[in-house]
């Protein structure tokens, strides 16, 4: 009965989308609407070769800034690096995992908004930071605690102490 079921795949847009019953590469979309958040297309397809209906949801490629890593080393953003962070940060925590994609893409839209060609994995770091602080106040200090490297317990009280005050 799996087969009825709408299946929700991903189209990542540098990959053949294969039907995700017989694998055929060939489908036309029968519906397209804006998905939950505005950047991203929800599309109903249908397989060409064997007729099922799968979904599908495409985000709006956008042209992120490279990555200097602490070591100079240069890499293109990866928003899988961010949200694995995060989600760590996160774990066993209230915070949905809607939550933590908005994050993500609150983080990716203020980094766009920077309009630089590269920027230091710190400044992300810091744009993470503020956004986990709205979000989870011990995800945040989970996050800072890794991202700061606190060596003793008195940094890290110190990062406590001003976000109470806060």
């Amino acid at each position: 009965m799996m087969r009825n079921n709408p299946l929700f795949t991903i189209h990542y847009p540098h990959k053949k989308m294969k039907c995700p019953f017989c694998q055929h590469i060939e489908s036309k979309v029968i519906d397209s609407r804006v998905a939950s958040e505005a950047n991203n297309i929800r599309r109903r397809r249908e397989c060409e070769k064997c007729a099922q209906r799968f979904t599908t949801y495409e985000r709006i490629e956008e042209v992120l800034p490279m990555v200097i890593k602490k070591d100079g080393r240069r890499q293109t953003f990866d928003r899988l690096k961010i949200l694995n962070g995060v989600k760590k940060s996160c774990e066993k925590r209230a915070v949905s995992i809607d939550k933590i994609n908005e994050l993500i893409t609150q983080v990716e839209k203020k980094i766009q908004e920077i309009d630089l060609k590269e920027i230091p994995s710190s400044d992300i770091g810091v744009v993470v930071m503020e956004e986990l602080k709205h979000l989870d106040h011990v995800a945040y200090v989970r996050f800072a605690s890794v991202y700061r490297s606190f060596r003793d317990v008195n940094e890290f009280m110190d990062e406590l102490q001003g976000l109470l005050k806060k």
